[in-house]
């Protein structure tokens, strides 16, 4: 279920309050209210904390309220950087708050866009994005997480001259034209496909691991869209780069690929089998705090990310 103790919250919380009570209805649907409240209706009722403390003991896992959140985090990421790409400005203000440190956003400016195609492209996929943070907002009703601090400028630089696109010298302005934008987007859009993918296994409602699962379907079409975009203006070795950078990041093993493999175009990026990459959550956040070791901020979210998931791996 959606975090049994989350849940027991939600419900008990819906009984004084309709609009939590429809947000809830809305997101989970009837018939897995149905389920929840029959398991909370049979129970003694106990603590929130208590509950929590319980839940937490014998799974071992994440609520799925917590990788919802986790996910939240880098939907505000994507949702940012491409609204300020396509529409010179950042998300609005009321979906902005939530549980945790709310930040603001360093950089950020619209893309003087010359490839009419790759501007309705751009365009598309950040109205996804936002819709993604309005989706898991409303699934997560109060327990949602406010946008942490996000850094739109100098982690672009470092992660740029980490991958050796620029000299230590240099800066990488990912709004400057529409090759900056496509590279940028690049390093985005393969990282979120994978996040998702990790993340499926530890939701355990399935209106909830359904919805996810739709979620990774858009974020693989996106990044599909990027990736031949990128092919198409012969940036496989700029591509291969952030391939190797990412995977210099990430811990152990080569889980990542670049747009060409063996001289041949290489859009969708799988293993033997044809099944595409995942990463957990902690190799996800090594990526985004452009550090290999374990931390709990830098990069892209330079006071790391709100939440139960904020840590990163080691080595």
């Amino acid at each position: 279920m959606f975090g049994k103790p989350f849940v027991r919250t939600l419900v008990s919380r819906s009984a004084e309050n309709r609009t939590d009570r429809r947000r809830f209805l809305k997101a989970v649907g009837a018939a897995g209210l149905g389920v929840v409240g029959a398991t909370y209706l049979g129970v003694q009722a106990t603590s929130s904390a208590s509950a929590t403390g319980e839940a937490a003991a014998a799974t071992g896992a994440p609520s799925d309220a917590a990788v919802l959140n986790f996910a939240l985090n880098l939907e505000y990421l994507e949702a940012e950087f491409y609204s300020f790409a396509v529409h010179g400005r950042g998300l609005p203000d009321d979906l902005t708050g939530g549980a945790g440190t709310q930040g603001g956003v360093a950089g950020g400016k619209k893309v003087m866009f010359h490839d009419k195609t790759l501007y309705q492209f751009a365009k598309e996929i950040a109205g996804d994005e936002v819709a993604h943070v309005e989706f898991l907002r409303g699934a997560l009703g109060e327990a949602a997480v406010s946008r942490p601090e996000i850094d739109l400028k100098d982690s672009f630089t470092a992660a740029a001259r980490a991958a050796g696109l620029i000299s230590e010298y240099q800066q990488f302005d990912p709004f400057a034209n529409e090759k900056n934008f496509l590279l940028a987007a690049f390093l985005f859009e393969d990282v979120g496909v994978t996040a998702y993918k990790g993340a499926a296994p530890l939701i355990t409602n399935k209106t909830f691991l359904d919805a996810a699962a739709g979620i990774l379907a858009a974020e693989a079409y996106h990044a599909a869209t990027i990736r031949t975009s990128l092919f198409d203006r012969d940036l496989g070795d700029a591509a291969a780069k952030i391939s190797n950078a990412r995977d210099a990041l990430d811990g152990p093993g080569d889980d990542d690929q670049g747009i060409v493999l063996g001289n041949q175009a290489n859009i969708v990026p799988t293993d033997n089998n044809g099944v595409c990459f995942g990463r957990s959550a902690d190799r996800v956040l090594n990526v985004v705090y452009l550090n290999p070791g374990p931390v709990k901020e830098g990069g892209f979210f330079p006071k790391g990310v709100n939440g139960d998931i904020v840590a990163s791996g080691g080595a």
